[in-house]
């Protein structure tokens, strides 16, 4: 029972706001000694002998940590996570919110339909979340407001769009769960582009019906007509939006065309990143060097995770804890239905407290064997999860969406409204996701 109580210890030592990375390898090195202690004393040695069995364990970690650093498929990590900075430091959000609005702003709820639009075209552009967020917040919700939208309506529709880079390709959590599962990227982002589109349609369906039963919710809006022609600004439209859609046909189309690889096309999607900012006139070598530093640290937080989980799973394995999760979620009625409501509810409670990463490192390496052994697809498991995954992002109280657009939001949208607003969206989140349990072959992907 040692590597339960060490999971549960890391859970808390979490919740109480201990940094991600040193909390997996200090948790690991306290149990790692402990297990050594245990072991020691069932075979009559002495407590010292334990402790030096425990460190040993550890001796294994170099060859870990090296193994992580050769691995070519996340490579792909840092490459499209400075395409994705770029691509914001270019005002690229800006210059597409300001082209849906005016294409489809007098619809009635157009302008938060158009956000959903931009959501997604950041989502296969940029694919970083804080940035889609904060960006939506600060240029759609002023807007919004402004022509009296529900405020409700307005934070829940920014936040769930922001999130759609999480299971919209090129998506970071994609990459990571390829890594875990040993599946080719490539196809988690094949299987990931009809899931991630009837989440869209969705949220656009949605924000439809909600506007004819309740007109005042989000009233359609007069064009400024001192803005130019008609035709002006259909061409201003197009030229904010045909240019990041040329990249995501490069970036992803050479993936699933099987021309590149996904890291080979991150790199592609960095220099395409660079000369979308040259077009829009916003290159400089300053911007470069920021959007690089970014890239460091926010990788750096990454692999720094993925150190601490790897230490944190091999004194897990080393316990037995993996051998008792696995007795036991076999041991579940219903077989590989009752594993997979579990592991889908076991992951979605604890997206209410920890980070997508963490769970990608941690509970997910546990579900993999376990999957494999009931013959699930992995590929299809690897979408349920990260499906399940972005809605961490939005789930109250430690939903990332809800602070980052609380960071940005004006002082009369209180946090009361952003929890309301995105409930409707979490509940077609889960609407989506039973879809995709029940009916996977509807998105073109099988189960076992």
């Amino acid at each position: 029972m040692i590597g339960i109580i060490m999971f549960f210890a890391a859970l808390v030592a979490l919740l109480f706001g201990f940094p991600v990375a040193f909390t997996f390898g200090a948790v690991a090195v306290v149990f790692g000694l402990i297990a050594g202690v245990v072991e020691a004393l069932s075979y009559d040695q002495s407590v010292i002998e334990g402790l030096i069995e425990g460190v040993n364990m550890f001796a294994f970690m170099p060859h870990r940590i090296f193994s992580i650093m050769n691995n070519t498929i996340l490579m792909a990590v840092p490459l499209f996570i400075f395409m994705g900075i770029v691509l914001q430091k270019t005002k690229l959000a800006e210059k597409l919110l300001e082209s849906m609005g005016f294409l489809f702003g007098e619809l009635r709820g157009g302008l938060a339909i158009s956000t959903v639009l931009v959501g997604a075209l950041l989502a296969a552009s940029t694919g970083v979340v804080g940035a889609s967020v904060v960006a939506m917040g600060v240029i759609s919700l002023p807007v919004m407001l402004k022509y009296n939208y529900s405020k409700e309506l307005a934070t829940g529709t920014i936040c769930a769009s922001g999130t759609l880079g999480q299971i919209i390709p090129p998506s970071i959590v994609l990459i990571i769960l390829g890594d875990v599962f040993q599946v080719p990227v490539g196809d988690l982002f094949q299987a990931a582009v009809w899931p991630g589109l009837a989440l869209v349609g969705a949220y656009i369906i949605y924000i439809l019906i909600l506007s004819f039963l309740n007109k005042n919710v989000a009233p359609a809006i007069e064009l400024d007509d001192n803005v130019g022609t008609k035709s002006q600004q259909v061409i201003k439209a197009l030229w904010a939006i045909i240019p990041p859609l040329v990249l995501i046909v490069l970036v992803l189309g050479s993936i699933f065309a099987g021309v590149a690889t996904p890291t080979e096309s991150a790199a592609v999607g960095g220099i395409g990143a660079i000369l979308l900012s040259v077009i829009y006139k916003e290159f400089s070598f300053a911007l470069i060097h920021e959007a690089s530093l970014e890239t460091v640290k926010i990788t750096a937080m990454v692999f720094g995770i993925l150190i601490g989980a790897t230490a944190f799973s091999m004194v897990f394995t080393y316990t037995g804890g993996d051998a008792i999760v696995e007795e036991f979620m076999l041991g579940l009625p219903g077989e590989k239905w009752g594993f997979i409501i579990l592991s889908m509810l076991a992951i979605m409670v604890l997206g209410f407290f920890i980070d997508f990463i963490e769970i990608s490192y941690i509970i997910v390496p546990i579900l993999v064997p376990i999957a494999e052994a009931i013959g699930l697809n992995p590929v299809w498991f690897a979408i349920l999860i990260a499906m399940n995954l972005q809605t961490s992002f939005l789930t109250p109280p430690f939903g990332f969406s809800l602070f980052y657009l609380k960071g940005v939001a004006p002082p009369e949208v209180k946090t009361t409204h952003i929890y309301k607003g995105v409930m409707p969206f979490i509940a077609i989140q889960v609407f989506i996701l039973i879809l995709l349990t029940i009916f996977p072959e509807v998105f073109g992907i099988s189960p076992f």
